[in-house]
């Protein structure tokens, strides 16, 4: 796994990158739209992908589990949602950056996990998420093919020892959305990591999480 999960910040800023240019398109009156994710609007989206981030930063400096769920929904936003996610992205990346955070193991909310599996994750995370709020305003939702074809992949390695993923048809789907309906045999990569990750990838917003 470790040969397939190299190069991870460089794919780390690039998801990032393709949120932040979706996040600046949104416009003052969408803030409140809802999103694929039934449970958040755009501005809770939005949180959740800029707490999550400053999240996994404290699980770097010795931070548990239990503070990960406890903060989850805590506002990091302020009055400046696209400053705050921007600066979340470096914290983020430099806490990683840090020599034997990929190492390092990490009390993550699903199990303990390397550095290097965690931002695997997030990863993945940041990608569908980009997804999520380009389905929420209507932008562009084609996503980074190459990011695509990586999580795509490495689907098997990101989560592996898990006990609830999105590759296993047996599990609680109380982080990870079910799939829903059978896909077309010639559906893209894209849709098929939508489809996997318990999206359905037509016009309007659809359960998820």
């Amino acid at each position: 796994m470790v040969n397939a999960l190299e190069g991870l910040i460089d794919r780390f800023l690039a998801s990032s990158a393709e949120f932040e240019r979706k996040l600046r398109a949104v416009r003052p009156e969408q803030w409140s739209w809802p999103t694929p994710c039934g449970e958040w609007n755009v501005r809770q989206l939005v949180n959740h992908m800029t707490r999550g981030n400053l999240s996994y930063v404290r699980l770097l400096d010795s931070g548990g589990a239990a503070d990960f769920v406890r903060m989850r929904d805590a506002d990091a936003l302020g009055t400046d949602p696209v400053g705050a996610y921007a600066r979340s992205v470096r914290e983020c990346a430099g806490a990683f950056g840090q020599a034997g955070a990929m190492r390092r193991m990490l009390d993550y909310p699903l199990g303990p996990v390397t550095g290097r599996q965690a931002l695997a994750v997030r990863i993945t995370d940041s990608t569908v998420h980009t997804w999520d709020l380009a389905q929420a305003v209507g932008a562009d939702d084609a996503l980074n093919g190459d990011l695509v074809d990586w999580i795509c992949e490495h689907l098997d390695d990101i989560y592996a020892g898990l006990p609830e993923t999105p590759t296993a048809a047996e599990t609680t789907h109380r982080f990870f959305a079910a799939p829903e309906g059978v896909l077309a045999h010639e559906a893209s990569a894209q849709t098929r990591l939508l489809h996997r990750m318990g999206r359905t990838p037509v016009p309007g917003p659809r359960a998820g999480g």
